[in-house]
C-alpha cells in the first residue's frame, strides 16, 4: 500500500514540475498525476536506452518522471 501512495505522490509532483517548466502552471491534480505516471514510463525507458542512472529513491524517481513528462508534453505540442 505504501508503494502505491508513494507512486501517486511521485506522479503528481513530476507532472506538476513538468507542467510548470513547460507552461508556467499546473494542469490540475488528475492531469498532473496522469502526466507524471506516463512521464515515469517514458523517462524510465529513455534513461534505460541511454544508460543513464538517475539514482534510487524519491529524487531519482521524480527527476526521471519529470523529464519523461516534459518530453511527453513537448511531443504533444508538436502534434497539435
Amino acid at each position: 500500500m505504501n508503494g502505491i501512495i508513494a507512486g501517486l505522490i511521485v506522479g503528481v509532483l513530476a507532472g506538476f514540475i513538468a507542467s510548470k517548466l513547460t507552461d508556467g502552471a499546473g494542469k490540475g491534480c488528475l492531469v498532473d498525476l496522469f502526466l507524471g505516471v506516463i512521464g515515469g514510463v517514458v523517462g524510465g525507458w529513455l534513461f534505460g536506452l541511454l544508460g543513464i542512472d538517475a539514482g534510487g529513491g524519491w529524487i531519482g524517481s521524480i527527476v526521471t518522471a519529470a523529464i519523461g513528462a516534459i518530453l511527453v508534453l513537448w511531443l504533444f505540442k508538436k502534434m497539435k
